[in-house]
């Protein structure tokens, strides 16, 4: 199997009222930001174009959105359990950034690690392949 063939990887929040499935490939480049956001929750991510994401069931009534500062990126996360599974970030607007640690066990065989400042984010931006995340591969 090729590491880089798209599959589907499942996964959600801690109470499973947001539910979800993303194409992907097993192998996946995961970006840890150290912004304010992002390193509060310790949230570690990889981009995918929005049509590779698709909530399951009736999870969209279990969402809802914190924003801040430029209010692009929309921080989604369940009312219940108030995990943050998904969300849209600020650097990839039409993309989702999709939380390792909320994949479901199974479908995952390598992460790379890789850093995002953004601390320092309009530097970080463009100095990195992140904007590339969200673009459909051809």
């Amino acid at each position: 199997m090729n590491l880089n063939t798209p599959i589907m990887h499942k996964g959600g929040c801690h109470c499973q009222s947001v539910r979800w499935e993303v194409e992907a490939p097993s192998s996946i480049t995961v970006w840890k930001c150290n912004c304010t956001d992002c390193s509060m929750r310790g949230n570690t991510h990889f981009i995918v174009p929005s049509a590779q994401f698709k909530l399951i069931g009736d999870s969209e009534k279990f969402i809802t959105t914190y924003t801040f500062g430029t209010h692009t990126a929309k921080h989604t996360f369940c009312k219940i359990c108030g995990i943050t599974s998904f969300y849209t970030p600020r650097s990839n607007p039409d993309g989702i950034a999709v939380t390792i640690n909320c994949v479901d066990p199974g479908t995952v065989t390598h992460v790379e690690v890789k850093p995002f400042d953004g601390r320092n984010w309009d530097r970080s931006y463009h100095q990195t392949s992140i904007a590339s995340c969200s673009k459909l591969q051809s």
